[in-house]
């Protein structure tokens, strides 16, 4: 075996286990089974030309497939890149011409996008139909039904730094990176997870997207590693959950703070049989200081806060449940293997309590960013997060952010990305994004526009545009039609002073 066999490991080890419990086709599948599904799909690919370093792209909703591709890439050598569904025509198309995928394969639903995207001008791209869960593509069960290869798909050659995965994150420039996830930034991990959460035989279930690497990398991979059950579900649903941590007795999961919150007002909650949870971690987005208490009044559950990033984890620090209570607001400490510093902007290190920017370093770092030459570190060895953040006794607090990313409902949202989107209206002369609070979605974007001269689009109109060109949660939930923005002396737009605005404006509302 080698380090990208994944499969192959788990079905040595724990052969008729069960692996992974797909709730939409209401079937389980064993690691001999996951292995063998894999390995098909891997001689297909190969059949088809595609080796080590080609990309192997899927534009797919939750299920057992997903994992089938990324275990099969890890067999070949491939690349496996799972594109965001959420996004919009052109954006997806500038990912896929980015990463010149060699296949894709897509959920039924999501099929036609994929078809148009395929072939869109010169390109000439295979598709391949996923289907539904009770209704399989017939090009995909006849790769799942094909003999499996008379010698086990194998590249022997396979270093651990290879990349295994591209995971996309936001943009600065308008373009979500790829993130290149190695087997090896994938088995440290693993490692750091078992460590300080994950046992043996644990079960966990995958309701985030399975583009992201919360679905992939913060349970399901460590979970797998260790012989336990997967529970993928293909969209989120809180009932749904509730319902399957009874059923599937469920030891431990990842969830963001929003789905927290709609599990607890389920009027379900109170009654559910949720004793079979050891563990609730939570993460993407600041944890309101009461939901804690909220499952373990009601349940005796304990909720850690746990921190990451596609680009480094994505388990990197962590507030035990333990902890919480006296350093609510906090993410912890960093992970075994996982070091965290916390850096003035001349590079030197901040002293306790005084904000600078989180810088981490250890094995669990991404290897950069596909077509971006050189690696993800900084000049000094260390990741540079762009968090703005302090550190108290050894705990480290989040506090902003360098740049003015917000996260809304567990999403990455750059406002470049939305203010080169209102750029191309033609009413729009001037344009300026921020994040604010929201209790719902943690933030949400407020967009200040000033108009042309004679224009009068209104600002339902800018919504509606944007829908064309950006994923849902990108959107703006507030917009201003302003007649000038702010400005410095140097002619640079005062974001602050807009934040400042936008808080006052929903404050007196």
């Amino acid at each position: 075996m080698h380090i990208g066999d994944w499969a192959a490991r788990g079905a040595m080890c724990w052969p008729s286990r069960v692996a992974v419990r797909d709730d939409a086709r209401g079937q389980s599948f064993s690691y001999k089974d996951m292995d063998d599904r894999s390995e098909r799909v891997a001689s297909w690919l190969r059949s088809r030309g595609i080796a080590r370093g080609d990309r192997v792209g899927a534009l797919a909703h939750n299920g057992v497939e997903v994992l089938d591709l990324l275990f099969a890439c890890g067999k070949l050598g491939a690349i496996f890149v799972p594109y965001n569904w959420r996004l919009a025509a052109p954006e997806l198309d500038a990912l896929v011409a980015l990463t010149s995928p060699r296949v894709l394969f897509c959920s039924a639903e999501l099929a036609p996008a994929g078809r148009a995207i395929a072939t869109r001008g010169e390109r000439s791209l295979e598709v391949v139909d996923l289907g539904l869960p009770g209704a399989p593509g017939d090009a995909y069960e006849a790769i799942l039904a094909a003999p499996l290869p008379a010698a086990p798909v194998r590249e022997e050659s396979l270093p651990a730094e290879d990349t295994w995965v591209l995971l996309f994150t936001g943009g600065t420039t308008g373009l979500p990176k790829a993130v290149r996830v190695s087997h090896r930034m994938a088995a440290w991990n693993v490692a750091t997870t078992t460590i300080h959460h994950v046992r043996h035989g644990d079960a966990t279930i995958v309701h985030t997207p399975m583009f992201h690497t919360g679905g992939l990398f913060v349970h399901a991979l460590p979970v797998l590693s260790l012989g336990g059950t997967v529970v993928i579900l293909r969209r989120w649903d809180a009932e749904k959950v509730l319902e399957r941590v009874a059923r599937d007795r469920l030891t431990v999961f990842f969830a963001v703070p929003t789905q927290l919150q709609e599990m607890a007002a389920s009027p379900r909650f109170e009654e559910s049989d949720l004793s079979s949870l050891r563990l609730l971690i939570s993460g993407g987005a600041p944890m309101p200081l009461d939901l804690p208490r909220v499952f373990a009044e009601a349940h005796g559950i304990p909720v850690a806060q746990g921190f990451g990033m596609t680009e480094f984890g994505p388990n990197a620090l962590m507030l035990t449940a333990e902890e919480a209570a006296e350093h609510a607001g906090s993410i912890g400490k960093p992970n075994y293997f996982v070091d965290a510093r916390v850096v003035r902007r001349d590079g030197g290190a901040a002293p306790d309590g005084e904000v600078g920017e989180l810088c981490l370093r250890g094995g669990a770092l991404c290897s950069g960013y596909f077509g971006v030459p050189g690696d993800a570190l900084g000049e000094d060895g260390w990741f540079h997060t762009g968090d703005l953040a302090r550190v108290d006794g050894g705990y480290f607090t989040i506090v902003g952010r360098l740049k003015d990313m917000f996260v809304s409902g567990g999403e990455n949202v750059y406002p470049i990305e939305i203010e080169d989107a209102l750029y191309l209206h033609a009413s729009v002369r001037q344009c300026a994004v921020v994040g604010v609070p929201d209790t719902r979605w943690g933030e949400v974007g407020h967009a200040f526009v000033v108009l042309a001269d004679g224009a009068s689009t209104r600002d339902s109109d800018l919504v509606a545009f944007l829908r064309t060109k950006l994923a849902g949660y990108k959107i703006p939930k507030h917009v201003d039609l302003v007649p000038r923005l702010p400005t410095s002396a140097a002619g640079k737009i005062l974001k602050t002073e807009l934040r400042a605005r936008a808080s006052s404006r929903r404050g007196a509302a």
